[in-house]
């Protein structure tokens, strides 16, 4: 079967993205005058883009040095002021988004829609932390070790600089996303957000600054990580870093080499599992929309689906009816299902896990070529079955517009192959009995997991923990701990009258044996 999806092509680059304005934005990044130049080309057309400064690691040691010496004056700044400049940044995000929505179609290629979802998601984790913020870093009363006679606090203390590295896939949120939470805690932060969707990053930080931010508190760096990595790694307190799973290996050792804490999104190979009990239509749906948001370039979308035995072919037959419907293209305008790929190397990522698999054996039901005559860089959404563990993509992240059906005969066998796999970042479950889904939910091995949801239900609801498990990092972004992890926790304890040492004129073999009562007594009260 082939895939019959319609395209459109309209992707010359909107009005307000004119070269005077795209060179402004090239001036915020972190570069001397006389630096280097990188052109970024359009996946769209392949057309060149922008032409921004790279930064040396020389730039890069200059950016954490003023960094650090305005870090000292907004940690002092009260977070009621903060969250002023964060609220007014929410508002400005929502106000201009129409140049956002352009800067991510026209760097990363992705559809309207999916840029929309990052102007969403910024505008909530700005909402989140700004109104968060107080109650998370205020000090704590906590259980001393002696009641009453023991005075304890718990106190958050900003780390300092923290180093934020940022994808292309979703330049907007990976970047804003991350900043936010460290800023709002206190800390100066040095970024190199990834140099194709650079501009959308220098988008986030013209606004934050436009917003109140002083200009040395949140700055860019623009450079290969082989050029300016180390730099990157020496001069921060702190370590955020979202990409793959092999060059957060080495992020980690190198953080655990200095001594300071990290954060690390990596890679997935995210199951979705469809129970026998589930609404085919509404899952079908689902799939989709689990599958190919952004072109499947995405951490959290899925790549492998298990569908029960009894409803396996109806459903494969609405997901694949529903996935040939797609609109391909590239438009500036909300007309479009699915966009392009954002990089060459991806287009080729893709193209040769295809079709490998194709070679030894995979049978495509969908999809499964590129389309040069909507782009450079477009290829189909693409469903294959029959995919084997000898087949690349059977165990390999494909990050593309890729999906492997699977039949799963029990809910224990969907949940062994969906937990077969060194990775565990999102997952997903569809059944009519939430109850019983959620369950099943609770068994996988995934950071978050979605009920009758591809993943916006999990990324989305922010005052809970996002992160992997395994090979898909650690650390967690979102929540308390999205925050928290940006700080140095500090315990004072003020110990009043008596302590542990006796008291004069007591033995301590007496006072021991006191101790020992008393605990004793505590215990039968219940006390903590």
């Amino acid at each position: 079967m082939t895939i019959t999806n319609t395209g459109h092509v309209t992707a010359a680059l909107p009005t307000s993205l004119t070269p005077a304005r795209l060179a402004h934005l090239a001036t915020l990044v972190a570069a001397g005058a006389r630096a280097q130049r990188v052109t970024t080309t359009s996946p769209y057309t392949g057309a060149p883009l922008a032409d921004l400064p790279v930064s040396t690691p020389d730039d890069v040691e200059d950016a954490f040095a003023r960094a650090r010496a305005a870090q000292a004056g907004w940690a002092a700044t009260p977070v009621a002021d903060r969250k002023r400049i964060m609220l007014r940044f929410h508002d400005l995000v929502l106000q201009r988004q129409e140049e956002a929505l352009n800067l991510m179609q026209a760097e990363s290629g992705k559809t309207r829609r999916d840029a929309f979802l990052e102007v969403s998601d910024i505008a909530i984790t700005a909402r989140y932390y700004a109104r968060s913020a107080q109650r998370l870093l205020s000090p704590k009363r906590r259980k001393g070790a002696i009641p009453v006679l023991t005075h304890t606090t718990e106190l958050h203390h900003p780390k300092g600089v923290v180093t934020v590295i940022s994808p292309w896939n979703y330049p907007l949120s990976m970047a804003a996303g991350d900043a936010i939470p460290a800023l709002m805690a206190g800390n100066a932060v040095v970024q190199k957000p990834d140099t194709q969707t650079a501009l959308t990053a220098l988008w986030a930080l013209a606004l934050m600054r436009a917003a109140g931010l002083p200009a040395d508190v949140w700055q860019m760096v623009v450079g290969r990580g082989s050029s300016i990595g180390d730099a990157l790694m020496a001069g921060g307190d702190y370590m955020m870093f979202t990409g793959s799973t092999a060059s957060g290996r080495q992020i980690a050792r190198n953080a655990g080499e200095r001594l300071i804490g990290a954060s690390l999104e990596l890679g997935g190979k995210n199951a979705m599992v469809v129970l026998a009990d589930a609404d085919i239509e509404k899952a079908a749906a689902g799939a989709v929309a689990a599958c190919f948001p952004s072109a499947g370039q995405l951490c959290v979308s899925i790549e492998r689906l298990y569908v029960a035995d009894e409803i396996h072919d109806a459903f494969v037959t609405a997901f694949v009816e529903r996935t040939r419907a797609m609109r391909l293209g590239a438009a500036y305008d909300f007309s479009v299902d699915m966009g392009s790929l954002t990089t060459p190397s991806q287009l080729e990522t893709v193209s040769s896990h295809v079709d490998d698999a194709v070679s030894k054996g995979a049978t495509v039901l969908a999809g499964g070529k590129a389309r040069p005559d909507l782009g450079p860089l477009f290829y189909e959404p693409t469903i294959l079955t029959d995919v084997t563990p000898q087949m690349t993509l059977f165990d390999r992240e494909t990050f593309g517009p890729v999906v492997s059906i699977y039949r799963h005969r029990s809910v224990d066998e969907a949940v062994a192959m969906a937990n077969a796999t060194p990775y565990g970042l999102n997952a997903s479950v569809w059944g009519r009995n939430g109850t019983e889904a959620r369950k099943v939910a609770g068994r996988l091995h995934a950071g978050t997991v979605n009920v009758n949801e591809a993943f916006a239900a999990a990324w989305g609801s922010i005052d809970a923990p996002m992160g992997g498990m395994g090979d898909s990092g650690l650390g967690r972004r979102h929540g308390a701990d999205g925050l928290l992890k940006y700080t140095e926790a500090q315990t004072v304890a003020h110990q009043r009258l008596q302590g542990f040492t006796p008291p004069r004129g007591v033995e301590h073999e007496q006072w021991a044996r006191f101790l020992t009562r008393a605990f004793k007594t505590l215990r039968a009260l219940g006390v903590r």
